[in-house]
């Protein structure tokens, strides 16, 4: 209370007292000069003197400062009226630049982050627009052709209708995967949690993307022999999606004769780590702060030609975090790279023997 007393009114307190000083010493000279000095009246003209010099100051600059701070605070839109008629405003101008300064400085905050979402908002519309655009392009080019005459031709109609379908079938993956990914990021995604064998379900991916490895001659293979099951407490299906788009991506930009790792680690808190390994062309480091973005490519070329939807790491990310866990890549420029995720492990508890009690 004192200091906001002392903040509010110490202009017109130190102002008063230099001019109640000064009048003073002016009326005791006059008095001297007139042979009248009586230290009662000079006493009652300090006292008047003081409080009517501090009621205007205080008044005038009151209403000075106000009228002007007060359109400060309404031309930036700093504060609500109401917030300023309750409170005097007064010559603390300290508090008032550290007031203004900060709204500066949040303001600039709030540009910077508008700029930064209107150039994500343009780059995410022009990768949807191209993603969208090239299957649709395809299978109106087949649809045409057929549509021109070529239908005629049973050969010809079953092989453009075929294609035609693939390029459908593209659309669709397109679009479920930025139906899920809209519904991770609102939260609308009900996770199921179970417990299950982290390592039974590493090997049932391995089992069903082995041939699309063979082709580029790439070993899908544990750390180590895992013969001991080690249960996870998660959404099983949301996890093999998770391995699944890992392990992809590690066959897609991995080197032929290359091999693809798993494995899974202990970690505190009764926390496990999976991490996915590759020894294929690597990440550069300018691009890993953006590689979970949706439809961010590093390889742009290179990511069309070997298809997908380019939300994949996306929705990895979104998954580990909607159960509330950490994911992790690491790489090296034509070394390779490793992502790596963390799940609760199912806590173990002892075996009692109860034959051994009995007896």
């Amino acid at each position: 209370m004192a200091e906001n007393f002392k903040k509010s009114y110490r202009f017109a307190y130190l102002s008063s007292l230099y001019i109640t000083v000064l009048l003073t010493l002016v009326m005791s000279v006059f008095l001297y000069s007139q042979s009248i000095f009586d230290i009662i009246l000079i006493i009652i003209f300090i006292l008047v003197c003081y409080a009517v010099c501090f009621l205007i100051i205080q008044y005038r600059v009151e209403k000075f400062i106000y009228r002007r701070v007060r359109k400060i605070y309404d031309d930036i839109e700093m504060l609500e009226v109401d917030t300023l008629g309750g409170n005097p405003v007064t010559t603390d101008m300290r508090t008032l630049i550290k007031e203004v300064e900060k709204f500066a400085q949040k303001r600039k905050s709030e540009i910077e982050k508008l700029k930064v979402r209107e150039n994500y908002r343009k780059e995410f519309m022009g990768n949807v627009s191209h993603e969208l655009k090239t299957p649709l392009f395809t299978v109106q080019g087949y649809i045409l052709t057929l549509l021109d005459g070529a239908m005629d031709n049973p050969e010809i109609l079953d092989k453009y209708l075929n294609r035609a379908n693939k390029g459908v079938e593209r659309l669709i993956y397109i679009v479920n995967d930025l139906d899920m990914i809209t519904k991770l990021e609102v939260g609308d995604l009900n996770l199921n949690y179970t417990n299950f064998d982290i390592v039974e379900l590493v090997q049932s991916v391995f089992d069903l993307y082995e041939m699309k490895a063979a082709k580029k001659n790439i070993a899908l293979t544990f750390d180590m022999n895992y013969s001991e099951p080690i249960l996870v407490h998660a959404d099983k299906e949301r996890i093999q999606q998770v391995l699944s788009n890992l392990v992809v991506n590690s066959i897609k930009y991995g080197k032929e004769d290359g091999t693809t790792e798993v494995s899974i680690e202990d970690l505190i808190r009764n926390k496990t780590i999976i991490r996915v390994t590759d020894n294929g062309e690597g990440i550069a480091q300018a691009h890993i702060p953006r590689l979970f973005e949706r439809f961010y490519r590093v390889d742009k070329s290179g990511s069309r030609r070997e298809g997908g939807s380019g939300l994949g790491l996306a929705i990895v990310k979104h998954i580990i975090e909607a159960h509330h866990e950490r994911i992790y890549v690491e790489s090296d420029y034509r070394v390779g790279s490793e992502f790596s995720f963390t799940l609760e492990k199912v806590k173990k508890f002892p075996v009692v023997d109860i034959s051994a009690k009995t007896t």
